[in-house]
Formats: structure tokens, sequence, C-alpha cells
């Protein structure tokens, strides 16, 4: 308990350095599903779930080269694992924004680290980051491979006067309702599984009680 006050501590301590906003307020859970690069949702006490967009990072679009490949390292260093959400604030897309640290990783810097996310340059100038982004380029690792690579927020302007808007945060919920499906055949992703086990009921979907719906789905 102690050695998990002093490291959040040192984790307020080192974003108030860099000149990242700071909340009071932390936010803690698993990590049930992940839409993107830079992009999760956490299941909270009393089954809530929240959307976060990880800070002061961007990562490659789901049409842009290393799009699906930023998503997909991300899945294996968060998915079904126990995150803290240092929050920032809440984005016009209600999505809450924040560091997130799971197993004691820092998803920001990892994805940076790894060349799957560019530094968010127009909302963080952390050094830190940044040194991880330089690291990275110098090493031509992952989308640094390609001789010029366009951030996402040049891309979602487009060339040509064709524009790639980000993509509006998907809020299926509304869509579905309690009795309306009951199978994991029904299922159209993982996360409307988890909409009908934890908000309606459907103990059938998680048939070995290991809390994961449908595993052809949510492996």
């Amino acid at each position: 308990m102690i050695s998990r006050i002093v490291g959040s501590v040192f984790l307020l301590l080192a974003l108030t350095v860099a000149g990242i906003p700071v909340s009071a307020e932390t936010l803690t859970g698993r990590v049930v599903s992940v839409a993107d690069g830079d992009t999760l949702t956490v299941l909270m006490a009393g089954n809530r779930q929240v959307r976060v967009r990880l800070a002061g990072i961007d990562a490659p679009e789901h049409d842009q080269p290393f799009g699906q490949r930023s998503r997909q390292s991300l899945v294996e260093l968060a998915l079904n694992g126990s995150a803290t959400v240092a929050v920032w604030k809440t984005d016009d897309y209600g999505r809450i924004v924040g560091t997130v640290t799971v197993a004691g990783i820092d998803m920001e810097a990892e994805q940076v680290r790894r060349g799957l996310a560019w530094v968010y340059r127009h909302y963080s100038n952390d050094a830190r980051l940044l040194a991880l982004e330089a690291e990275a380029k110098a090493a031509r690792r992952g989308l640094w491979a390609d001789a010029n690579p366009i951030p996402p927020w040049d891309w979602r302007h487009g060339e040509a006067g064709v524009v790639h808007p980000e993509p509006a945060p998907v809020r299926p919920e509304g869509a579905w309702r309690c009795g309306a499906k009951r199978t994991c055949r029904e299922m159209t992703s993982c996360e409307e599984a988890r909409f009908y086990l934890t908000q309606c009921g459907v103990s059938r979907l998680d048939g070995d009680k290991d809390g994961t719906p449908c595993e052809a789905l949510c492996r």
C-alpha cells in the first residue's frame, strides 16, 4: 500500500515538472477493450466503463500506416490489466484524458518508445516523451521506418483536400439493450459482449466464470 502511494506521489511530481496538467482525481480499474493505439476502456467499480484517451500522444489512425500495429501494441500492453489513470480532463468527445499506467508501465511512454505514436505537440511538451520519440526516430523503430511518416493530426486533415476527421467516440451502448441478445453467437464485438455481461447480467456469456465473456471475441 505504501509503495503504491509513493509511486503515485512520484508520478504526480513527474507530471508537474513536465508541465502537464494534473488533476487530483485518480481512477483505477481493469482495461476491458482497446479502440486504437491511444484509446482504451477501463471497467471500474460498480461496472462503470470509462473511455480513456492516453494523454500527450497521438497514435496513427486505423486507416493510416501502422494504425493496426499501434492498436495491437496497446492490446498487448494493457488489455485485461489493472490500470491507474491520472486524470487530466474530459475532452470534447466525452472521454477522460489521462496518464495511464498498467503493471508499472507508462502506456504513453511505451507507445512512443516503440515508435507507434507521436508526441501530441499541440497538447504536450513533455521532455521525456520527446526524448523517447527522438530515440525511436533515430532507430527507425515502428512508424519511423517510413521515409516520411505523416502525423495523425495532418492525416486527419488529409491530402488534396480530403479530410480524415478524428473518429467520433463509439457509443454503441445506446444501440444495445438488455434482453435483445443472450448468446455469444449473436455478439459482434468484445465490447458488446462485455455490455451484456456486466450491464445486463447475461452470465451464460462467461461460461468459465473468469470475468471475460465470449473468449473467441475477447482473446
